[in-house]
């Protein structure tokens, strides 16, 4: 697909308004946001006293505790920073998969009005954003920036993408190492069915990025609908396998939940935060479980 964005809908669009983007660190870059920065001086929510020294302002004298210990004191507060939010997409070819009940919705699909209301919600609170698209056949790096016409830029980029191709080499991953820094809040959209998925996950985490993973699914995989003969064709490598599918059904209901379950598992070890989005639920249940302000204020308990 390729033009104009499609709109995030109204009804979605609301849902936004309960969520908010949290970094388990806080933010270590100076400016004007909603998150809490290690830098100290002149901000909103008190950290400290320490002695006055020259040079310091006059208004940032806490006069009362001068009058109860005739010292001079200064209140150092937490400079509130912005966060600094990657989106990074996986555009290799099984991402173009869509479900038999709805063959105009694929994971890519999915995934780009994902990443488009973690951009609302940046631009909303202040922060800087960028993107990367994850593709040996359409890469793209958007370097990270803030306001509307950054949102744009990247809906639009995103939007003319399309699914295709292997995953990218290293080559092509190596402007991530450079331009995404410790502390960076990273969300990686993908199936994860690629192992290297799964590395760069673990990597960036390892590596001091603040990581959350959505693993897109679709209700085919979820339910394997499917009846009678069939031959099922892996999109990357072009394998194909040929089965009866009530015959094969259970077995892979079984193993593609366990596989789904080993991945959650290995990403809570390695202290990414995870989630799974399948194609037919609605798109907010997978953003709340992320993004709820009530989560992050017991994350952050």
């Amino acid at each position: 697909m390729t033009g104009a964005p499609r709109p995030i809908p109204a009804a979605l669009r609301a849902q936004l308004r309960e969520l908010r983007l949290v970094a388990r660190t806080a933010a270590a870059a100076g400016g004007i946001g909603q998150h809490v920065s290690r830098n100290r001086g002149a901000g909103l929510e008190f950290a400290q006293y320490r002695g006055y020294e020259p040079g310091d302002e006059p208004r940032r004298i806490d006069w009362k505790l001068y009058a109860r210990s005739d010292r001079w004191f200064v209140r150092e507060s937490e400079r509130d920073s912005p966060l600094c939010v990657w989106l990074a997409v996986d555009a290799s070819a099984s991402m173009a998969q869509a479900d038999t009940a709805r063959r105009d919705w694929s994971k890519l699909d999915a995934a780009r009005l994902l990443a488009a209301c973690v951009m609302e919600l940046a631009l909303r609170q202040g922060d800087r954003f960028g993107l990367v698209v994850l593709s040996a056949q359409y890469p793209v790096f958007v370097a990270a920036a803030g306001g509307a016409r950054q949102h744009d830029r990247c809906r639009f980029e995103l939007e003319r993408v399309q699914a295709a191709g292997a995953w990218p080499d290293a080559a092509l991953l190596q402007p991530m190492w450079e331009r995404v820094h410790a502390g960076d809040l990273v969300l990686l959209l993908s199936d994860f069915f690629d192992e290297a998925a799964v590395e760069l996950a673990g990597r960036l985490a390892v590596a001091g990025r603040d990581v959350l993973t959505i693993q897109l699914i679709g209700a085919d995989e979820r339910d394997f609908p499917f009846r009678g003969a069939r031959r099922f064709r892996d999109p990357e490598s072009g394998l194909e396998k040929r089965a009866d599918a009530a015959a094969v059904r259970e077995d892979f209901i079984a193993r593609f939940a366990a596989a789904r379950a080993a991945l959650a598992a290995g990403f809570a070890a390695a202290g990414i935060r995870h989630a799974e989005h399948v194609l037919d639920e609605p798109p907010e249940r997978v953003l709340r479980r992320l993004f709820a302000v009530q989560a992050a204020q017991r994350e952050g308990a």
